[in-house]
């Protein structure tokens, strides 16, 4: 899994899921009701050209920025869900990290592969206690010192 923090890496990453091979599927998790409140202020000067957003809330610009990027990313055949949570507080990330949990389970038996066996995992593992020493891997210590 890889994360994108919009809009922080929307020119970034945001141009490779739009544009690049799909092979991913992206998940948007929004928040409904902000921890704060900030409104845009405007500038006399507006130098940047931005006081067309003036008086909006920042929660709100990043909402549309969201709903821009979403709607770009349907049209371009970008597969997706979004998940709505009604407030980023600890009850709320429990749910969406049971969610997480379960649908990586699902996911694996769909697949064909057992997720909660990790060969993959056990071979890295292995290779670590033996470069540590860790006592019972004394052999492919050896083993791997002659790779070395």
């Amino acid at each position: 899994p890889a994360s994108v923090d919009f809009t922080t890496d929307l020119h970034s990453m945001g141009q490779w899921i739009q544009e690049g091979e799909r092979i991913i599927f992206e998940t948007v998790i929004s928040v409904e009701e902000p921890d704060h409140k900030v409104t845009v202020p405007a500038d006399e000067a507006d130098l940047d050209g931005l006081n067309y957003l003036a008086g909006k809330r920042v929660d709100e610009v990043n909402k549309m920025a969201e709903l821009g990027t979403q709607l770009a990313h349907v049209d371009g055949g970008v597969p997706n869900i979004k998940i709505t949570m009604p407030a980023l507080n600890a009850y709320y990330i429990g749910q969406l990290f049971y969610f997480f949990e379960k649908a990586c389970g699902i996911s694996g038996y769909v697949l064909g592969v057992n997720p909660f066996d990790q060969p993959g995992v056990e071979a890295y593992k292995k290779n670590m206690f033996a470069l540590l020493n860790k006592p019972g891997y004394e052999e492919e210590n050896k083993a791997i010192k002659a790779k070395l």
